[in-house]
Order: C-alpha cells, then structure tokens, then sequence
C-alpha cells in the first residue's frame, strides 16, 4: 500500500495518565515541580460531558517538551510503576544537573513512596526512584554524557509476571510497527542477579518514529503490579490508513477495544487518536463536541469519516 505517512511522518507518542478525580490538580502539582525545565506547560483543557463516568475532564500539558494527557474519569484504574518516566540530568548539557536532581527528588518525594532509594548505583552515580502522592513512578537519573543524548522525559515499561523477559523482544515488536524505529541501549542481567534471568534486559531502549521509550524486565521479583489502562499510550494519527494500520498492528485483546484504546499482546495499552479529531475536540463549538463525544463513545477504531459527519452535524 502507499503510504507517505509512514515513510515520513515523525509520530510523537504521548503517555495518557488515567485519575479519579485529581487530574487537574496532579498536573498542576507536575507543572510546579518541573517548572525550570524549558517546555513545560499547560497546553489545553477541557469537559467531556455525559460519558460513562460522567462529566470527565481533560488536561493537556508537557515537560521538558515532552507532551502528556490526564483524565479525571473515575476510580476504574489505578496507576502504578509498571509505565514510568525516566527523567535525564545529563551534566554536559546542564551543569546544575546534580542539584536539578536532588530538588526534583525533593518534590517529588513530598507524599510519595521511594521504590529504590536515591543513591548510587552501579548504573548511575546518582539514581532514584519515586511514587508520587497521586501514583505517577518517576525515575530520576544521573546521566553518563558520552554517546547520543537522549531526551529529559523518555517512559519507561516494567515488564512483569507473565510477560517477564519480553522486555528486548516487546520492544523489538514495537519497532517493526512503527516506521524509522530502531534499537538503542541493550543492557543485560548477568548471572549473579537475585531474581533475574541472565540475557534478561536489565535496560532496553527504542526510539520509535522519533520517540524514545525505555524497558526494563522485572525477573521473578514479586511484584503485584502489571501494565493496565491507568498509563496508556496516544498514537497520533492524520489518516484512516494509519488508524488502521496501528489498529491492526497492535490489537490483540478485542475486548479491550473501546473508544479509540486497545491493548498489546504484552497487556500495554494504547489509544489510536486521529489528528484531526483532537482539532475537532479543540477548536469546535460546545455543540460539536458534543457531537463527537457522543459518536467516538460508541466506536472501538475511530473512523474518521464518521467523527467529522457528526462534527459537521450530518
């Protein structure tokens, strides 16, 4: 098939963070925290009225330049460290990047849970990882400088019980659907690790058309989480042929398809999103929103098509 789209587009894949009722507020919590890192902002807000959970409220916003969507929309998933975002201190770029870190943590820490405790590690001179007060897991990082920089916010997937040591392979997978992907980093466990598998990605990393995602394998550590739809990821879209392409791609669980969102073979949640629709949601009338809530609330794959009929009230 042609598609251009494919061949050149840059996609940047933005992390949906899913909140009963503080999405508004964690987020004005995050713009505070990070607000000496150039590109953090708040770029939209809004009310979708009369969905399943009601009046559901909407927050776009970025850090580091990095975009991020919330919602308030119920108690019907609860966030946890299974989708992270690393946070890069990289001191050839920044050399306050010690103490950027260590007031970040500070912030950070104000209510949270520490995972793994700000120190050094073998990795890191400097690494820690937090829990904040509303459940979002941040991973703040001393960075080696030498090599290709990386971006300040990359997310990060923990890869546990039954899809253990898929880390590299899921990844991989990932790669081979979006197009200009490729590898990064792979670090591995060696043979001594508690709980882990030697060969295991201790550290993995893909830029996938233009953005960067990190994973990492959990090993036989007891851990009581797994990916749910708490932390999805947004694929933005400009035409019904890559709807369908990343729709086709990626689906492997039909019952989970609903509204736009899907979920992986490995349990990681995603929501195919076409542009235009976001334009729509956006720029349109109290009347044309409405009409495209009502006619994205009964689609599983958005058609395009369809959501601009009801747009333009047909």
């Amino acid at each position: 098939m042609s598609c251009d789209w494919y061949n050149n587009c840059v996609k940047t894949i933005t992390p949906h963070l899913w909140f009963d009722t503080q999405a508004l507020e964690a987020v004005e919590f995050y713009l505070s925290a990070f607000k000496d890192f150039p590109g953090t902002a708040m770029t939209h807000k809004s009310v979708l009225h009369d969905t399943p959970s009601g009046d559901a409220q909407t927050v776009s916003f970025t850090i580091a330049g990095h975009p991020f969507m919330a919602i308030s929309a119920g108690p019907y998933f609860t966030l946890n460290p299974a989708i992270s975002f690393m946070v890069n201190f990289d001191p050839s770029r920044d050399t306050q990047a010690v103490e950027r870190l260590d007031a970040l943590w500070a912030v950070l820490s104000d209510g949270g849970i520490p995972l793994m405790p700000l120190g050094e590690y073998p990795f890191s001179k400097k690494y820690g990882w937090i829990q904040d007060k509303y459940g979002v897991s941040w991973q703040l990082i001393f960075t080696n400088p030498a090599g290709e920089p990386r971006p300040v916010i990359i997310p990060s997937l923990l890869f546990t019980k039954g899809v253990s040591g898929k880390a590299e392979e899921a990844l991989n997978f990932y790669a081979s659907v979006f197009k200009d992907s490729r590898m990064g980093t792979v670090a591995r466990f060696p043979a001594d690790t508690e709980h882990q598998k030697a060969g295991d990605a201790m550290f993995a990393e893909a830029n996938l058309s233009g953005t960067w995602i990190a994973a990492m394998d959990g090993g036989a550590a007891p851990h009581d989480f797994a990916f749910n739809e708490a932390v999805s990821l947004i694929v933005p879209c400009e035409t019904q042929e890559e709807v369908d392409h990343f729709w086709e791609k990626l689906s492997a669980v039909p019952a989970s398809e609903q509204c736009g969102w899907l979920k992986d073979k490995y349990g990681v949640s995603w929501q195919i999103v076409p542009t235009a629709m976001e334009e729509m949601m956006q720029n349109g009338t109290p009347e044309q929103i409405a009409h495209v809530t009502q006619a994205f609330l009964q689609m599983k794959k958005f058609d395009i098509a369809a959501l601009r009929a009801a747009y333009e009230g047909a």
